[in-house]
């Protein structure tokens, strides 16, 4: 790591990240480059670029990638219905994945010779930027400070600030206490009260959604309008991916739908308690399990279910970039053709419930399924071969004496 005269660094413009560039200054002798994505995490990025010239940095990279990252991370994902250990919808894991692959395409630009993070050494995050970045460009170099300095806590890094005459802005007051990650899927959070799994979430942490006590008393109808497995209109207007998302977000916050408090198993090998709002999120995965009730061959739906843990795996774990999640996906895409049609939901009071469906590409056959006279559509004398071949195996062994 001697060699090292350029990183591209991905930057908040918090406190960790800018220790992060002087410290690479200091430690590296080395240029720093910073990368600042705008995913829709609901703040401005500008005042990262003032930031960053004011500890040197010549080459600033602020970038809006908010639709790429809709349209070409969160929809293939959702066209799983994907869900880690049944309920996380993966808001910080499948943004991951965006970022290595542009830290990776600055690195190129700028002609770095590492990228770094400001992700620590307990967490996902540093599995994920760096799998993806391996996968991308297999020489590159990765430089994780959390993992090499000894800087441990708040009280160390502001110390190091002040050595330094690093500017660092404090903590408006009636600002969030927790540690937080958002973007145009998911808000969350972390540390604090919630280190103790016993303890209520604080009703003032939650920042996206009012509480379902507090929601409307009116239920809100909307219908979600899908084409090859991906929703393209809200109430007949159709919108791009980050819009759509982002309205989906504002419905859904208002009726107090989105809220989720879990304690999940990181890849690292700890439990981790965190709270997360996904308002849009939880409205796309119950529509698209409608739309696709309609469309999709019961077989292919069933496979689907199957394979799904499993993607949500590789997801969490940082495998976006894998030849096997890759393979996967172009399975589940190849499931979408027929995915078309409207969904209409009624939000209310913390719940999204599917009140309506309809599909030019439906396989739902009201003739068939009909409890009134189907006219002959459905023979249901054949329903009695159908059950005793299905019961011979079970037969057999009853009349051998084995138990079940």
């Amino acid at each position: 790591m001697s060699n090292i005269k350029k990183v591209v660094l991905a930057y908040s413009g918090g406190l960790d990240t800018s220790v992060i560039v002087r410290w690479l200054q200091d430690q590296y002798q080395c240029e720093v480059v910073t990368f600042t994505a705008d995913i829709g995490q609901g703040e401005e990025v500008e005042p990262a670029r003032a930031k960053a010239k004011a500890l040197g940095v010549k080459e600033i990279y602020i970038d809006d990638l908010r639709e790429e990252f809709v349209r070409d991370f969160v929809f293939p994902m959702f066209r799983a219905n994907t869900i880690y250990e049944g309920e996380y919808l993966l808001g910080t894991s499948i943004a991951r994945p965006l970022i290595a692959k542009r830290l990776v395409e600055i690195a190129n630009e700028t002609g770095a010779d590492a990228i770094s993070h400001g992700a620590t050494g307990k967490g996902n995050d540093q599995v994920r930027f760096e799998l993806g970045a391996y996968a991308l460009k297999p020489g590159i170099k990765v430089i994780a400070p959390w993992r090499e300095w000894n800087l441990t806590s708040r009280e160390t890094l502001l110390a190091y600030c002040e050595e330094r005459n690093i500017p660092v802005e404090m903590k408006k007051k009636g600002s969030s206490p927790y540690s937080m990650d958002a973007n145009l899927l998911h808000i969350s959070y972390e540390g604090r009260v919630l280190e103790d799994p016993w303890a209520e979430a604080e009703e003032d942490m939650w920042r996206w959604s009012v509480s379902p006590e507090a929601a409307p008393d009116k239920a809100t109808y909307i219908e979600l309008t899908y084409r090859n497995g991906d929703p393209v209109a809200i109430d007949g207007e159709e919108m791009k991916p980050h819009d759509l998302l982002a309205r989906l977000n504002e419905l859904g916050g208002a009726n107090g739908i989105g809220r989720l408090d879990i304690v999940e198993n990181r890849y690292v090998g700890m439990k981790s308690r965190g709270c997360y709002e996904t308002p849009g999120g939880t409205i796309m995965l119950r529509a698209h399990r409608a739309i696709e009730s309609l469309c999709l061959d019961r077989e292919v739906a069933h496979l689907k279910d199957e394979l799904m843990p499993r993607y949500a795996s590789l997801i969490y774990n940082g495998y976006w970039w894998s030849p096997e999640r890759l393979m996967v996906q172009e399975m589940i895409d190849a499931s979408q053709k027929t995915v078309n049609g409207v969904v209409r939901l009624k939000l209310y009071k913390g719940n999204v419930s599917v009140v309506g469906r309809k599909s030019d590409e439906s396989l739902f056959d009201a003739t068939i399924a009909t409890f009134e006279d189907d006219a002959g559509a459905y023979n249901q004398a054949d329903a009695a071969g159908f059950i005793k071949l299905n019961a011979l195996r079970m037969r057999i062994a009853a009349q051998k004496g084995r138990k079940l």
